[in-house]
């Protein structure tokens, strides 16, 4: 991405009024972005946001007379970040925009950009511990069948898609893949008679999940009786194809799960709640704590240990619920 249209990627969610950013500003952003392709790995959704959030602090700066990084301190951050929550940005937004430009000066001085990161003295916002949200078994196994339910009783014209929103469903509950990986998977990337995928995640790590004998079914009757009616002249091997014979989007993936919840009569859930309460599931059949990090690919064992937390949350909302000395 070139300075100038790094420049011009201006969102929606800043202020009108601010400048535009000055050509050294908006080159910097764009090779913070070129840094954030290339070394960390991240998804083109994980740049726009830093992109975003990077310059915003800038465009804020600015405006304030701020025009070269090095004479942004953590004065002009901690204006910024007060300029967010004045606006009603949610604490999670406003702490996440601060994680961004942490990132961003922190390459900045190792690019020499900078003599030193202000962002050391900014103080991080503690957040209240929140639960992802989880299906039951019950509800999951609802949600799913009735995917399959409607695959079988589909027109011939609409079954292929509805083999589409079965498959799709049953590989996110299945495997515990995030939505994103799921629409990088291709063809070769399964493995039908070991029932396992593989997968891209974070930072470009690939991993191999395995899925159970509901998935494998769901996939198989996609790939057979449903896929090969969205083949066009150019088809990639992407698994999941979109109407005009393209990679299947998350966003076309969300729709479908959005409406599947809906077709099930359970609460209304994006798809990261399939992985959330396949995470959850797995913990309470016994799976340990190393193995679930594994499948769902995190880094960082602490990202696992939050689905051992919500069984007894719900345990202790019970407790209080119903127990006179509670």
């Amino acid at each position: 991405m070139t300075a100038e249209q790094c420049g011009q990627r201006q969102t929606a969610d800043m202020d009108p009024d601010l400048p535009p950013l000055p050509a050294d500003l908006a080159t910097a952003v764009a090779r913070f972005d070129e840094h954030l392709a290339v070394q960390r790995g991240h998804s083109a959704h994980t740049r726009r946001a830093y992109r975003a959030d990077v310059t915003s602090l800038l465009r804020y700066a600015v405006r304030h007379g701020v025009n070269t990084l090095p004479a942004i301190d953590v004065g002009t951050l901690r204006g910024w970040l007060a300029a967010q929550a004045d606006r009603g940005l949610a604490r999670s937004t406003v702490a996440r925009r601060g994680a961004s430009a942490r990132a961003f000066l922190r390459w900045a001085q190792r690019a020499g950009l900078v003599e030193g990161d202000p962002s050391v003295r900014l103080a991080s916002p503690k957040l209240p511990r929140t639960l992802p949200t989880v299906l039951s078994p019950e509800a999951a196994a609802r949600m799913l069948d009735t995917a399959r339910d409607d695959a079988a009783a589909a027109e011939p014209d609409a079954r292929p898609a509805a083999l589409r929103a079965w498959a799709a469903a049953e590989l996110l509950y299945g495997s515990g893949i995030r939505v994103g990986e799921l629409a990088q998977v291709d063809v070769g990337d399964v493995d039908l008679g070991g029932r396992l995928v593989r997968v891209l995640g974070k930072g470009g790590k690939e991993r191999v999940v395995p899925f159970g004998v509901p998935a494998g079914r769901a996939v198989t009757a996609w790939i057979e009786g449903g896929r090969p009616a969205f083949v066009r002249a150019g088809t990639d091997r992407a698994l999941l194809l979109g109407n005009r014979g393209g990679r299947w989007g998350q966003r076309q993936v969300r729709d479908a799960v959005h409406r599947l919840a809906r077709r099930a009569g359970v609460d209304d859930v994006a798809p990261h709640a399939l992985r959330h309460s396949a995470a959850t599931h797995l913990l309470q059949g016994g799976s340990d704590l190393r193995s679930v990090q594994e499948v769902l690919g995190h880094a960082d064992l602490g990202t696992t240990q939050r689905y051992t937390h919500v069984d007894g949350e719900r345990l202790r909302k019970v407790f209080v619920q119903a127990f006179p000395r509670a």
